[in-house]
């Protein structure tokens, strides 16, 4: 499987790649790994601790884009993609498929690069919320005072 995905890798580097062919020479089919949602903007203490809260759970992680937008992504697989990485489906496709656009795709760069913030791990999470809220920690004193 291994060798198959060199020789891919290599063939790929000897073809043009334009937005046209690009999503038949992509191997990995990333864009198709995961689901992202569109979150508000977290701004109290009480909504970075429900992030923290969904962080801790199995493939889910949160960014926020160079436009400011947070996001929330699960990582689940589509289930129409096949072992070659193709679409099973592809002529009846829903219409977020169709209209999706490659121009920015992960196949030229991994989409990390272009987050403003990245959170994949509680701990994650936790330090930055840290650094942000001197009373982080007190926050539990207030709900043991009542």
């Amino acid at each position: 499987m291994a060798n198959k995905k060199k020789k891919a890798a290599k063939a790929v580097q000897a073809i043009k790649v334009t937005p046209e062919n690009k999503c038949r020479l992509c191997t990995g089919t990333k864009c198709c790994q995961y689901i992202t949602l569109h979150i508000d903007t977290p701004r109290s203490m009480a909504d970075f601790d429900t992030l923290l809260w969904q962080v801790s759970h199995h493939n889910i992680q949160f960014y926020k884009d160079s436009d400011g937008w947070f996001m929330l992504v699960v990582e689940a697989p589509c289930e129409h993609i096949t072992e070659t990485g193709q679409c099973a489906i592809y002529e009846i496709r829903p219409m977020i498929c169709r209209s999706y656009s490659n121009d920015e795709c992960e196949f030229d760069s991994s989409a990390e690069e272009g987050f403003d913030l990245f959170f994949d791990s509680h701990q994650a999470l936790d330090d930055y919320c840290r650094k942000r809220y001197k009373k982080w920690d007190k926050r539990f004193k207030k709900l043991a005072g009542k």
